[in-house]
């Protein structure tokens, strides 16, 4: 209801309402776009450019989905355009960061009960799949993100990618199936 209230009153208007939205929601964005875009100020940047998209759309927003799901669409789309930006002008895509420096890790949750070892192996292991994930097909590493990183439902999938439930139920276990091939051939592994 409080999340109805809002939307009602960004609506009318209300920048104080939408302020709210805004601390309510950014760190969902911004992880989502961290996740597709693997690039600390290009998810600020795209969370950024959510949050004016949102700002100026919200009268179009009519309760078809849930918020949550209008607003990762919003989010998937403004990614998908700085990865197609990103090509244009040769860039690569890695959802490994840059370098090794605790700063480029910073969006990670660190368990402070773990020894340093096992944090460092935790580090790695996110680094390598990352890196095997950055070599899936656009449409391959969407669906795991959206799955396994934000934990949105088959439904909810469906409704932002606008695919049925049986799309998105095959893109994931072909997806998981070129992840897990991925990260065998990375540790020499053979099938």
């Amino acid at each position: 209801m409080e999340q109805d209230n809002l939307i009602a009153r960004c609506k009318k208007g209300d920048r104080e309402a939408f302020n709210e939205l805004v601390l309510k929601y950014q760190d969902n964005v911004i992880n989502l776009a961290y996740n597709l875009l693997s690039d600390r100020d290009d998810a600020y940047d795209a969370a950024q450019e959510t949050f004016i998209k949102v700002y100026k759309n919200i009268g179009s927003f009519r309760g078809e989905s849930s918020f949550v799901t209008w607003i990762y669409r919003i989010t998937s789309n403004v990614c998908k355009d700085i990865l197609r930006k990103r090509q244009r002008q040769g860039a690569t895509v890695s959802l490994s960061p840059a370098d090794d420096s605790a700063d480029s890790q910073f969006m990670d949750i660190k368990d402070e009960k773990k020894t340093p070892e096992e944090m460092l192996e935790t580090t790695e292991l996110q680094r390598e799949v990352r890196e095997a994930l950055s070599e899936l097909k656009a449409e391959y590493r969407e669906v795991i993100v959206y799955c396994d990183m934000e934990q949105l439902s088959y439904e909810e999938m469906s409704s932002l990618l606008k695919c049925p439930v049986g799309t998105i139920k095959s893109r994931l276990s072909r997806a998981r199936t070129a992840l897990r091939n991925n990260l065998l051939k990375k540790s020499g592994t053979k099938n």
